[in-house]
């Protein structure tokens, strides 16, 4: 009987923990799943036989080594910047870890201990990272086994709300981390290559320089540029590629006002605002705009950001409430950053009936025999409720699929490992269309971007 210590039973966690437990019989496993709170831990497993639950704190290194060296096998759906720790303890005590976050450098750096240590680390099989590189992954040798040259390659990944549940002007609700989602795009210009020349886009223009894509079967979405696009040419190995291109997918309109918010400084995360564990909602909003005694608040902002009163964002802005002389309610002061995701978090939280959706879309542009060519590749996947989300399901299934892999011995890669060969992104691709997630793929004629 192996044991799999499973850290961590946030949301993203539920698809995973219930594959987990749903394959342990035949496999003979026990599933120990812990986290700080342990009545979130006894929720997700659901009185499953083969499932235990504890309270976990990542934070104390004597238990961590404690539990994970009484594993045969770990999977860590902790915070990024716990993974490293977790990581150490694997090798320390010769066990295979799993985890769908990013690859850090830190991370990097341990795969000579690992490989000599006789383990996997593997990395980045969520759903962004995860699926978005094995699906590309897996057309990118379809294309090179037939003979052409990648020329370009834009990836497009979306958390949204299902189209049933787009009952806001925004047609958006939290699917994932708040923080991340006020955060997202600072900390740098986003930069990619396009027809050979790089670019950069400053994160005061970012979500203002979009483009529009159409994913048939879920209609049509605008895409802002993520952080860092160069880096995936290494990643997929296209050191020489023309065009290279990664972006974050929403509803058209969202990002036109969320603009409103970034111009504002709302979202700025660098200080705190004194005094604003007192404040009202309509107070922080004025905390940024010029005094006159004689303008409201909304005029000073139409004015300011030069809204029309009957622009669609005027609609949004207001439907958030940002205007109500309703308190903060905060504990103690507070960023700009903070306070805004408080007030979003009040409107944005997804409801019992709600569903999320992914949303994924590939362009692959090649030449063959002298002749541009181009392939399309899109994804949509609904949630099924608020337990088993689409951001769950996408998240959770490849990391238990992976799992299920590596302790079975399919996977005898060693080191730090991304999912990005054919004997691991096949199968796993394989086992998602299973559960839905599937992709379609076709032959367009070649298009500018």
């Amino acid at each position: 009987m192996k044991k799999i210590l499973f850290i961590g039973a946030g949301r993203s966690a539920s698809s995973a923990i219930k594959y987990l437990l749903d394959n342990a019989e035949k496999n003979d496993w026990i599933l120990r799943v812990g986290d700080m709170d342990e009545n979130l831990a006894i929720e997700r497993i659901s009185g499953h036989p083969r499932g235990e639950a504890f309270e976990f704190n990542a934070l104390d290194p004597e238990f961590r080594a404690r539990e994970i060296e009484n594993s045969d096998f770990v999977i860590s759906m902790l915070p990024a910047r716990f993974h490293i720790e977790v990581a150490k303890d694997c090798i320390k005590y010769k066990k295979d870890v799993i985890t769908p976050s990013y690859v850090s450098a830190d991370m990097k750096e341990l795969h000579d201990e690992a490989v000599e240590a006789g383990i996997i680390i593997m990395n980045e099989i969520g759903v962004d990272p995860g699926i978005d590189h094995m699906s590309a992954q897996k057309v990118l040798d379809e294309i090179e086994a037939m003979g052409g040259k990648i020329q370009k390659f834009e990836s497009f990944t979306g958390g949204l709300l299902a189209p049933e549940s787009e009952d806001n002007p925004w047609k958006y609700k939290f699917t994932w981390n708040p923080r991340n989602v006020v955060l997202a795009g600072q900390g740098g210009a986003a930069k990619f290559i396009h027809n050979g020349k790089y670019k950069y886009v400053p994160y005061t223009k970012l979500f203002r320089r979009t483009e529009f894509i159409d994913i048939e079967g879920y209609g049509r979405f605008e895409g802002y540029a993520n952080r860092d696009s160069l880096k995936y040419r290494e990643t997929y190995g296209l050191e020489d590629i023309q065009t290279i291109y990664r972006g974050t997918l929403r509803r058209v309109g969202f990002c036109r006002a969320w603009d409103v918010f970034v111009q504002l400084g709302c979202t700025d995360d660098s200080y705190t605002i004194e005094g604003s564990k007192d404040m009202t909602k309509r107070d922080f909003i004025n905390s940024f705009l010029r005094y006159d005694e004689h303008e409201s608040v909304e005029l000073k902002l139409r004015h300011h950001m030069k809204i029309d009163q009957d622009d669609t964002i005027w609609e949004k802005l207001e439907w958030l409430g940002i205007f109500e002389s309703e308190p903060l309610n905060l504990e103690k002061d507070a960023s700009p950053a903070q306070i805004l995701q408080k007030i979003l978090m009040d409107k944005w939280t997804l409801d019992d009936d709600d569903k999320d959706m992914i949303v994924m879309w590939h362009k692959f542009g090649f030449t063959k025999d002298g002749v541009e060519r181009e392939i399309q590749s899109s994804m949509g996947y609904i949630g099924k409720d608020d337990i088993y989300t689409a951001m769950a399901d996408t998240v959770g299934l490849p990391v238990a699929i992976c799992s299920e892999m590596i302790l079975n011995g399919t996977i005898k890669s060693k080191g730090v490992q991304l999912p990005l060969v054919k004997d691991i992104y096949e199968p796993v691709l394989n086992k998602l269309q299973e559960h839905g997630v599937r992709f379609s793929e076709k032959e367009v004629e070649p298009t500018e971007s």
